[in-house]
């Protein structure tokens, strides 16, 4: 027959094991959005995505469409290669005892590029890295190998892609373009506009000698904007003529704005040469 003592402290234990499992149990309930949040995130981390070859044998992401997957080994380093100009804030490691992250550069002044030279102590470890820049926040997940390894890794930015687009599709064009009395090769369309306005013009380019501004067919007949180059801080009215929708302008620009309306109807675009 057991003892009364042991039966109570059986019992004791129980309840103890018992109400541990209940507090560990409700720990890990997660409500609907919670569940759905971390589904949400699971699948962005889980997608393979699309991983292109670059030069010298760089495994190259498209930045933004999922989480990227940099595998490293112990003895190596993974070199994680950011964009040209763009500077770091914070370097984030979930682990940051095995896994180590130091800075380097390459590239002229100006124009340098950051290098994250990622190194983990051990295989089979699985972490993740948050980097914030002047330009974009990365995820990246880190993995570690015993043996294998991604020894340079980039990324390929939508932006650049949508840009090298529209130049292309420019030049395609080019030959139909007005006023423009050279080849098409030697046109510079490397001008970016901002800004919200009806007539907001479809492209922007330079011969050389003059600039051409040149609006939507919805302009045709309507008063132009009048144009300002900015020069010195100040903004100054400088000599252009109108021919249906496209403005001409006697020199090239740096630094334009086009302004409409005055008070809060005013709708006003700006122009820049080079981004």
């Amino acid at each position: 027959m057991i003892p009364s003592s042991v039966r109570a402290g059986a019992c004791v234990g129980m309840l103890a094991v018992s109400s541990t499992w209940a507090m560990h149990s409700w720990a890990q309930e997660m409500n609907a959005n919670e569940a759905k949040g971390t589904s949400i995130s699971g699948k962005w981390r889980g997608s393979p995505g699309l991983v292109t070859k670059g030069a010298d044998g760089k495994v190259v992401f498209l930045y933004g469409e999922v989480q990227p997957s940099v595998v490293c080994s112990p003895l190596q380093v993974c070199d994680i290669e950011l964009q040209a100009g763009e500077v770091v804030r914070d370097v984030l490691v979930g682990d940051t005892v095995r896994w180590k992250v130091e800075p380097a550069t390459s590239g002229a002044v100006g124009g340098q590029a950051v290098h994250l030279i990622v190194k983990p102590s051990e295989p089979d470890l699985v972490s993740s890295m948050v980097v914030t820049t002047s330009r974009r926040t990365y995820h990246v997940q880190l993995k570690s190998h015993q043996t294998q390894y991604m020894a340079r890794v980039g990324f390929e930015y939508p932006e650049e892609v949508n840009q090298k687009l529209a130049e292309i599709t420019a030049r395609i064009e080019a030959s139909a373009i007005p006023g423009a009395g050279v080849p098409a090769e030697n046109l510079n369309f490397g001008y970016r506009t901002s800004g919200q306005a009806r007539w907001k013009p479809t492209r922007v380019y330079s011969d050389g000698t003059k600039t051409y501004i040149q609006f939507p067919s919805s302009f045709a007949g309507q008063d132009a904007p009048v144009l300002f180059v900015v020069s010195g801080g100040d903004n100054r009215i400088v000599n252009y003529r109108v021919k249906g929708t496209m403005m001409i302008v006697d020199y090239m620009v740096d630094r334009a704005v086009l302004v409409s309306g005055v008070g809060w109807k005013q709708e006003k675009i700006t122009i820049k040469r080079g981004g």
